[in-house]
């Protein structure tokens, strides 16, 4: 989820900017160069594409993101509703199961975009003229097969990083009300801040592998990758770049999703005490 994961057009910029850096090209190409860095993945951007090249995808990232948030929240809230019943607050297991069942939702319906997403990010100048250039190519030589490409370790992977960040985003703002808080039901946006940057952690730490797996399966055929399963790229993976690299890309993918999620449990906050919506 990941995951988990950008959250908001609002927050897109500085999302795909920091994804840009080093989030794919070290994810995708941790077989080809152990030394990639955040600099590293600028420059080497930068001088195959230009200063251009750093928003990459960023069109399809947005029309994504609108979908994808509106499905997984609402998802969220309905489903603790089915499962609370009558009962005034649920406990952390039940908002970690309807964390990642809005999540599954959210991610199967938008996955195809991910894929362009990704195949955007990671394309040469003058590759695909645009989003629909890019999937009428993947169809025409790879076939629809090709836009779920990953599906199966993201769907292994947004279940544990969905459940655990919104459960635990929950959880901690709701112990923070009943410890400190007065009549009023809003924390104030830096403890929605706080609660969302341990949330998203959390969610990553447990999730990060298949996330990486899930990225280079999807990158497959726009790399020398050759087309893998889950299994095969996972044992490419620690027999090339031993355990640790399970865990490439994971400091600067946190430089993106902390703020990205942080900011859009602040306006997801601020939506739903507009609307009247209460939680469980």
């Amino acid at each position: 989820h990941v995951p988990p994961a950008s959250r908001g057009s609002g927050t897109s910029f500085l999302t795909r900017l920091l994804t840009c850096w080093v989030f794919f090209p070290s994810q995708v190409y941790g077989s080809r160069t152990n030394n990639m860095c955040i600099m590293s993945g600028l420059m080497q951007m930068i001088k195959e594409g230009g200063t251009r090249s750093l928003w990459r995808g960023n069109g399809v990232n947005i029309i994504k993101i609108a979908p994808e948030s509106a499905l997984k929240f609402m998802a969220y809230e309905q489903i603790k509703r089915l499962i609370g019943s009558d009962k005034e607050t649920l406990s952390i297991l039940e908002r970690f199961v309807a964390g990642s069942l809005a999540g599954v939702i959210a991610q199967s319906t938008i996955y195809p975009m991910e894929v362009l997403k990704t195949r955007l990010a990671l394309r040469t100048t003058g590759q695909y003229s645009g989003i629909s250039d890019c999937a009428k190519q993947i169809f025409r030589k790879e076939g629809l097969g090709a836009f779920y490409k990953g599906y199966i370790p993201n769907m292994l992977g947004i279940i544990p990083y969905a459940g655990i960040d919104l459960a635990v985003y929950e959880t901690l703002k709701n112990n923070y009300l009943q410890q400190y808080g007065t009549n009023s039901t809003d924390p104030g946006v830096l403890v929605l801040l706080a609660c969302g940057t341990v949330s998203s952690t959390c969610g990553q730490l447990a999730s990060y592998p298949l996330a990486l797996v899930r990225t280079r399966m999807q990158a497959q055929g726009e790399t020398q990758l050759l087309s893998m399963s889950m299994t095969g790229v996972f044992r490419q993976i620690l027999q090339n770049e031993g355990p640790a690299g399970l865990y490439r890309g994971l400091a600067p993918n946190f430089l993106k999703v902390i703020p990205a999620v942080s900011i859009s449990y602040v306006v997801y906050e601020h939506l739903k005490t507009q609307l009247g919506v209460t939680s469980r």
